[in-house]
């Protein structure tokens, strides 16, 4: 399955690997520059279909950034900025910005926000995102109910109320009556992953923590 990839230009790094590291998990493949020259070089070359652009670099300015890319390539541009003023958004609306998001971010904003410039861009096909959802006793898969062994339910189920944290495997082992051992935890893991097309050695969904447990990214 062919990713769409996005273009990360944030001198932070620390803020940079937080935010790959969300948007990765989110189905994204994120490529991450630091400066505005490394910017310019690669948002041609790239094939990236979203740029997400820092105002403040360490070589010069975002918005020259948008001006030195505005007549060369055709793509959205999401401007993130610790600048909250009208005078700053205008600017980067005036240089061919799709949208301007104040620091700090809110990656789940980040991520809604992206969908959508997504989906204003023909050329792009949005995928439907994959998404897990535990209602009145049953669990849905992108809107439609999973046929689920009973111990199946009882992990998913768990994995599901306790989304985007870590399980220790001897946690889940202890809290699963009908699981006797991490051989047993596994194969039910990897059964489950069958059921939602997540392949386990590339998983978005239901991700391996190598040496501590499971989590499930929603």
């Amino acid at each position: 399955m062919v990713k769409t990839k996005l273009l990360l230009v944030e001198d932070d790094e620390l803020a940079s690997e937080l935010i790959s590291e969300y948007l990765n998990d989110c189905g994204f493949e994120v490529e991450t520059v630091f400066t505005a020259t490394d910017a310019v070089s690669r948002v041609q070359y790239s094939g990236c279909a979203l740029l997400i652009l820092d105002i403040n670099l360490p070589d010069f300015n975002g918005y020259e950034v948008l001006k030195n890319i505005k007549n060369r390539v055709s793509l959205p541009v999401i401007i993130t900025s610790g600048n909250s003023d009208t005078k700053s958004k205008l600017l980067a609306f005036k240089y061919g910005a799709s949208d301007y998001m104040v620091k700090p971010l809110d990656l789940e904003e980040l991520e809604a926000r992206i969908w959508l410039q997504l989906g204003k861009n023909s050329e792009i096909k949005v995928e439907t995102r994959k998404v897990l959802e535990l209602q009145n006793n049953q669990i849905f898969f992108t809107g439609e109910p999973l046929t689920l062994t009973s111990i199946e339910f009882e992990l998913l189920s768990l994995l599901i109320k306790n989304k985007n944290q870590v399980m220790q495997r001897e946690d889940l082992v202890t809290l699963l009556s009908s699981v006797s051992s991490n051989r047993s935890l596994d194969n039910h893991i990897k059964n489950i992953r069958k059921k939602i097309g997540d392949d386990g050695n590339r998983a978005t969904l239901l991700k391996t923590e190598y040496g501590v447990g499971y989590k499930l990214v929603i």
